[in-house]
């Protein structure tokens, strides 16, 4: 079946195209509302700017096709196969992509809010400026994955493979990443206000000029982990490991800091804290901050 006679029948009313094989089809801004093309080949085609909305795409076969600016919300993409795929600026809030696979995938600036991306592998993939607010991210390998400035607030991240990913300057308020492995994650000039990092992993991670105010980093390891310049201010740092640490002009004006081993801590003085009589000292931004072991 040809892209002319497909339109044709979805002109006369048919939403049934199970199967279908459009590879390499030019379908740039097609209106296929409420379709199923459930198992379809549409790998290499173009959709740009394509309507595709309340359509089940479940087990498409979509490698290194374009779906710059489609409209997709409520789609179904079950099981999906979107390896390579350029997605820029596409509309997808409230689809369901679990199980799809996009690694390597171009999603920069696509809008996932609410989306449902239950186990989906994400791995390499491009999501600079993406909106995945209140998303559903459970079990999902971001590993490599480019999310610079993407919007997580409210997401789900349980289970999530998140090493290595640069989530520099991204927004992760009050997100719950309590025992995540965030090994080697860049999380520069990330907001992470109120989150949730007990017990997480976050070795040799990159949190220069976070915002880390009132968080909680309670047994967190961060192993040498780079906190230049951070906002730890009213931050729960209780028992948390520093060993080897970075804390150069970080703020931690009313951080809790009990339990800490200051030993090969880096600091402003280039080589560990000062250590009172009553407590351990802190020297940040000239301000000296106490915690008293109890």
């Amino acid at each position: 079946m040809n892209v002319r006679q497909l339109l044709k029948l979805y002109e006369q009313g048919n939403r049934e195209f199970t199967g279908i094989d459009l590879s390499g089809a030019n379908l740039r801004g097609v209106m296929l509302i409420g379709v199923n093309l459930t198992g379809a080949n549409l790998r290499g085609a173009d959709l740009t700017r394509a309507f595709l909305l309340k359509s089940d795409l479940s087990g498409t076969q979509m490698n290194w096709t374009n779906l710059n600016y489609v409209k997709m919300s409520d789609a179904k993409l079950v099981d999906a196969d979107l390896t390579k795929a350029n997605i820029n600026g596409a509309f997808m809030v409230k689809s369901k992509l679990t199980g799809a696979k996009l690694s390597g995938a171009i999603l920069n600036g696509t809008n996932l809010r609410r989306a449902n991306l239950w186990g989906a592998n994400l791995c390499g993939a491009q999501l600079e400026r993406a909106n995945l607010r209140d998303a559903n991210l459970t079990g999902v390998n971001f590993k490599w994955a480019n999310l610079s400035e993407a919007r997580l607030i409210g997401a789900r991240v349980y289970g999530s493979a998140l090493s290595f990913v640069n989530l520099s300057y991204a927004w992760l308020k009050d997100l719950d990443l309590a025992g995540a492995d965030l090994e080697g994650v860049n999380f520069s000039g990330a907001r992470l206000s109120r989150a949730n990092l007990e017990g997480a992993s976050l070795i040799a991670a990159n949190l220069e000029s976070a915002k880390l105010d009132w968080a909680n980093l309670q047994g967190a390891d961060l192993t040498g982990a780079n906190l230049e310049n951070a906002n730890l201010e009213n931050a729960n740092l209780t028992w948390a490991i520093l060993k080897k640490a970075e804390l150069l002009d970080a703020k931690l004006k009313g951080a809790k800091l009990y339990g800490l081993d200051i030993n090969e801590m880096q600091g402003s003085n280039g080589g560990g804290f000062p250590v009172s009589n009553q407590g351990v000292g802190f020297q940040a931004n000239n301000q000296f901050v106490y915690s008293t072991a109890v």
